[in-house]
């Protein structure tokens, strides 16, 4: 299941992550190029995981511009239903509405700690494994290999994308001390 791609094939641009970006490049705001590199670098580690599936890109493509986006077009840190609602609106309008149980689950789960269940497991399952690898800068690996990750993170830096998260969850702490991190799921 797990491929160790090299450093060279990583994909550096995808006409859909790029469509929804721009589209959605105010609300992002100064934020824009920290999650513009999170996306690659999910997108890049899923496709390790999953075997570098070119017939799955698309997919994969979408569940990633779309995973955490409802954190700027709707300015809350519970985020998964509006994540959802806009990859349903995009998928919907795109023509590939079959989609959007798959991509709704790779949203759904992407926090989640235990390991996804379902049909089709393996693409639901890889892309949670290379949110968990982004968030956690690779001390979550799942057999990817560090230099593999580094290679990854060298390619698409930071750029402040953890430093918003820690932000996001202090002040997400603050207003609901009894649910701060909503978008976590067992």
């Amino acid at each position: 299941m797990l491929q160790y791609a090299d450093h060279a094939s990583l994909l550096t641009s995808l006409p859909t992550v790029e469509e929804v970006l721009d589209n959605h490049a105010s609300e992002l705001g100064r934020d824009f190029i920290a999650y513009r590199n999170h996306v690659y670098r999910v997108v890049n580690l899923c496709l390790a995981i999953v075997g570098d599936s070119r017939v799955e890109l698309e997919k994969i493509a979408v569940a990633a511009v779309f995973h955490d986006l409802g954190i700027w077009t709707n300015h809350t840190f519970d985020y998964i239903a509006p994540s959802v609602a806009i990859a349903r609106e995009h998928l919907t309008a795109r023509g590939t509405a079959e989609w959007i149980p798959e991509i709704e689950a790779m949203i759904v789960d992407h926090h989640k700690i235990t390991t996804s269940r379902g049909n089709p497991q393996l693409l639901v399952e890889s892309f949670r494994r290379a949110d968990w690898i982004d968030v956690t800068r690779g001390l979550r690996s799942f057999g990817l290999t560090r230099t593999f990750i580094a290679g990854v993170a060298a390619t698409w830096p930071d750029a402040g994308f953890h430093r918003r998260l820690v932000e996001l969850t202090i002040d997400r702490w603050r207003r609901h001390p009894l649910n701060p991190l909503p978008m976590v799921r067992w």
